[in-house]
């Protein structure tokens, strides 16, 4: 099954606009961070993830990246946790070696039953390649997780890349575009959820 989407037309480099919060939802228009970036340090910092972290930055985006979010001292799950929560999107950056990770795991299994908008990237990696190997160390039940996680990524269609033979500039072109469409997707839900909830207490409570 084919599962990368290509798009050469960029959208447009300004900022999404912010929902209008109204008194019966929570003041909190601006989420911490507007996308969750998921990866494998040892195979994509450097690349994917990094080049994504500061394209995103440049356009006036709050991306988390572990190593650009988080300063020395710092307890992991007390930043990551809330950082996966409050996005509006997660970038699952797939390659290699992710799967031996306990951390890209945990993210990937929190994005998902968090419900967030999940856009898979397979980076040097088949999607059918991905599997959660019990490797005696992880609890069953975050095995059970884990592959869950792993399982609903595959049905979702995302974006493939060859880090050797690609070209990089189309990449980052269709992976920032794809990243940009979910955030106006989730905006423009975002806003029919507040104006359903503001009618219904209009109509029952004005």
């Amino acid at each position: 099954m084919q599962r990368s989407m290509a798009s050469k037309t960029l959208v447009p480099s300004t900022k999404i606009n912010r929902p209008v919060m109204t008194r019966f939802l929570p003041q909190n228009p601006k989420p911490p961070h507007d996308v969750f970036i998921n990866h494998r340090g040892v195979d994509t910092k450097r690349t994917i993830a990094g080049l994504l972290y500061q394209y995103l930055s440049s356009l006036g985006y709050n991306p988390f990246l572990d190593n650009k979010s988080m300063k020395p001292g710092d307890k992991l799950y007390e930043k990551i946790d809330p950082a996966i929560k409050g996005c509006r999107v997660g970038v699952a950056v797939f390659s290699p070696n992710y799967c031996d990770s306990y951390f890209c795991l945990h993210e990937l299994a929190l994005m998902m039953e968090s419900k967030k908008k999940v856009i898979p990237i397979f980076c040097d990696v088949k999607p059918s390649e991905l599997q959660v190997k019990d490797n005696g160390c992880w609890s069953p039940k975050d095995v059970q997780k884990f592959s869950r996680a792993i399982e609903e990524a595959k049905d979702i269609v995302g974006l493939t890349f060859d880090t050797l033979n690609g070209d990089w500039a189309e990449f980052l072109t269709s992976a920032t575009n794809s990243v940009l469409q979910s955030l106006h997707e989730t905006e423009e839900e975002e806003k029919y959820l507040t104006k359903k909830i503001t009618k219904y207490y209009d109509e029952n409570f004005s």
